[in-house]
């Protein structure tokens, strides 16, 4: 499926753009967030390994995390990119705090 994200991976891996312009990128974009319920009990983990696990959010960190999962990043690379993300996230966070 594509998306911004993975159009930027892609633009990576041709040469057409470097590993620190699409980090600064993702640095700077918003990203989607998933609200998935975290577990809390013996109970709610047990219940939560016998379901399925939430599709992926196109356009999130997931898509990093798919790229890195089908060998298209090293580890060195996805750990830039995702470190990359989540620094946009907390920026992202922290402007919001401050606006309420």
């Amino acid at each position: 499926m594509s998306s911004e994200v993975n159009d930027m991976i892609a633009a990576f891996r041709n040469g057409t753009m470097t590993l620190e312009e699409v980090a600064q990128r993702f640095n700077e974009r918003s990203w989607p967030r998933t609200r998935r319920h975290q577990p809390q009990t013996y109970l709610e983990h047990a219940t939560a390994a016998q379901q399925d696990p939430e599709p992926d959010i196109p356009g999130s960190v997931d898509d990093i995390v798919a790229a890195y999962d089908r060998g298209e990043l090293s580890y060195a690379q996805y750990r830039t990119l995702a470190e990359a993300a989540a620094e946009g996230m907390r920026r992202e966070d922290a402007r919001r705090e401050t606006e309420q």
